[in-house]
């Protein structure tokens, strides 16, 4: 058998590939950035051919680090920023718009009108999520509404839809058009039960269907690297939406376990078994992972649409710092936040609110605060937008949180991971490999070839990295977080 199985990333602001071990270790990292494209407010968009071209990048550079060729990888999984919509010509593979990111709003006056008199709850029962710019089907039906000649080449049969995932492996294996049940899910089409693209709703959206990729498991072989890849010939075998990854690679594969990724937004998820739970408390319901014939696992989710991306726009719009990991020392420099409340509602507030009206506030400013209070409000909203979460799960589900695992870029901010635990009052546990997103696509991709045998020498390789534990009293932590939804709640009615 081959030694190692490869993982690409292709996340919001990067795409990497990670090479693993049979233990879940890094044995090799490439990473690349991508353009954030703004043409006006509220619109944010990728160039889909420059994030294969970076995909193909890092795939190469991963190899080259450790000296490995293709003859070296055993399978290949998948993982993506999950409801970002491309759409492309099915004869030459040619984008037809921008990739239309998660965190634009455009569609949000579609949504109200596709809604009509019910609402944005019109489709939850069936899909699991409320109707919001946030999900991929808006966003098709406003390229065949605006791109010139789509709809008549949709409807002709000439356009393929994909989430990065289709994307991606398109161009990977010269053809394939597949996505998994996760990113399925996340494009408000899908059948939750069923598992299968539904009419009625691609109809009352005007999507062609002839447009939609099959759905298949997230752990399955479903064709090899093109001929002159660098993967060519290896099996591509496994795709989870980015948070899901996240999940399946902290090994919460039983009922009532959770974890918290901290991206460029924060996505909590729920494993709450074989049976979807419709939230009551603002979040969502969403497929967690599909091992091949096995019934599909169901979560619940939080979405927090800015975390990560906060300390972006202190560092690119701000000038505040110069490099990311700039923000801790800055946020340490002082004790408290001073009385300020960052709340980044830069496109609207996210579970479990969904507010698409709010607009980002910074509150409590006097004379006394400095750059270094607004460095720490911007790590405290993560942390208080992830309690908010928490809250929602709480009361769906009845299950009582005793720690939290954390995966992504911003835990290794030890000043954000402890106030973190202050702010809930449970321990926060950090794993060995913290970046589990592509973790997680890799065992999917090697659970479906054999590479490892179960599910259980998943939870042989999780490892406990750091554990935080809280250190602030109760009432302290009700006052700051009473000061918190004070905050919130001046964001609301800002955009018509």
């Amino acid at each position: 058998m081959n030694q190692y199985i490869a993982a690409i990333d292709q996340g919001t602001t990067s795409s990497r590939c990670m090479i693993f071990d049979h233990d879940g270790a890094v044995v090799s990292v490439a990473q690349k950035e991508h353009e954030q494209i703004f043409p006006r407010a509220g619109w944010v968009e990728h160039d889909p051919v420059a994030l294969w071209i970076n995909t193909r990048e890092v795939v190469a550079g991963a190899l080259a680090k450790v000296d490995l060729t293709r003859a070296d990888i055993a399978a290949v999984g998948i993982t993506n920023q999950r409801e970002t919509t491309v759409v492309w010509e099915r004869s030459t593979g040619k984008p037809i718009y921008n990739a239309i990111v998660w965190q634009d709003t455009r569609t949000d006056q579609l949504c109200v009108e596709l809604g009509g008199d019910e609402g944005p709850d019109k489709y939850r029962d069936k899909t699991g999520l409320p109707l919001s710019t946030y999900f991929a089907g808006p966003k098709i039906r406003w390229i065949l509404d605006n791109v010139d000649g789509a709809r008549a080449k949709a409807e002709a049969g000439e356009l393929c839809f994909g989430t990065v995932d289709t994307w991606i492996v398109w161009n990977l294996t010269d053809g394939v058009h597949v996505t998994d049940v996760t990113n399925a899910s996340r494009t408000m089409l899908m059948d939750l039960e069923t598992l299968q693209w539904d009419e009625s709703i691609c109809a009352d959206f005007g999507i062609p269907m002839s447009m939609l990729p099959e759905i298949r498991s997230s752990s399955e072989v479903y064709g090899t690297g093109r001929p002159r890849g660098n993967l060519a010939g290896v099996p591509v075998a496994g795709i989870l939406g980015d948070q899901q990854a996240a999940t399946f690679g902290q090994a919460c594969l039983s009922e009532g376990e959770a974890k918290n990724t901290y991206g460029t937004g924060n996505f909590m998820l729920l494993n709450t078994g074989t049976k979807p739970v419709h939230s009551k408390h603002g979040l969502l319901t969403t497929v967690c992972y599909k091992l091949g014939e096995a019934p599909a696992v169901y979560a619940l989710e939080g979405s927090v649409a800015v975390t990560g991306s906060l300390v972006q726009w202190l560092r690119d719009n701000l000038g505040i710092i110069q490099n990311a990991k700039d923000i801790e020392p800055l946020a340490a420099s002082v004790d408290d936040n001073g009385g300020a409340y960052f709340v980044p509602a830069f496109s609207g507030l996210f579970a479990p609110r969904w507010r698409p009206d709010a607009r980002g506030v910074i509150v409590g400013l006097t004379r006394f605060v400095n750059k270094g209070h607004l460095a720490r409000a911007a790590l405290e909203a993560t942390a208080y937008q992830t309690r908010e979460v928490i809250d929602a799960m709480r009361a769906d589900s009845g299950v009582e949180l005793s720690a939290l695992k954390v995966d992504g870029g911003m835990v290794v901010n030890e000043t954000l991971m402890q106030f973190q635990s202050d702010i809930l009052g449970v321990p926060v546990i950090r794993p060995v490999v913290n970046e589990t997103t592509a973790l997680g696509a890799a065992y999917a991709a090697g659970l479906a070839i054999g590479y490892w045998a179960d599910t259980e020498d998943i939870r042989n390789n999780w490892a406990v990295g750091q554990t935080w534990e809280p250190a602030m009293g109760e009432s302290e932590r009700s006052r700051l977080y009473a000061e918190w939804n004070k905050a919130v709640e001046r964001t609301y009615n800002w955009s018509e």
